[in-house]
């Protein structure tokens, strides 16, 4: 295992990082044009968009790799992503003079099918079976 970059992952785990990496991009796309487009409408909604695209790189980049500190790394976006969602998602549909526009995570990420909502609990579940030194086969 010496010199390797990467995890070796399969099944659930290529699965999941294949959906971070499409959410990154879809989030960096959004919350670009958002930002440069039309921020002023809706500054609060774009910021998040934009915090949801780094939250969701730096998990992509985090379940490719190896090591413990990648895996505390997973733990620490994956789960600021839950917050995330639950907060924004709770706000969006109790306060939504907040959000005039959405947000990826806004009611619960029901623009992106719900993906958000459902990915970090995915996410803690497949961490919590992969700890580093630790083979689940």
């Amino acid at each position: 295992m010496s010199g390797q970059v990467g995890v070796q992952i399969s099944g659930v785990g290529r699965l999941l990082v294949a959906v971070y990496g499409v959410l990154a991009l879809a989030a960096t796309g959004r919350s670009i044009v958002q930002v440069f487009t039309k921020f002023d409408q809706a500054p609060l909604a774009y910021a998040l968009s934009v915090i949801a695209a780094v939250v969701y790189g730096i998990a992509t980049w985090a379940l490719i790799r190896s090591g413990a500190g990648a895996y505390r790394i997973a733990w620490v976006a994956i789960g600021f992503e839950l917050v995330g969602v639950i907060t924004v998602g709770t706000l969006s549909l109790a306060m939504p003079n907040l959000f005039p526009h959405d947000t990826v995570w806004s009611k619960f990420g029901m623009g992106y099918v719900f993906i958000p909502a459902i990915l970090p609990i995915v996410g803690m579940w497949w961490l919590a079976r992969h700890r580093p030194g630790v083979d689940v086969s």
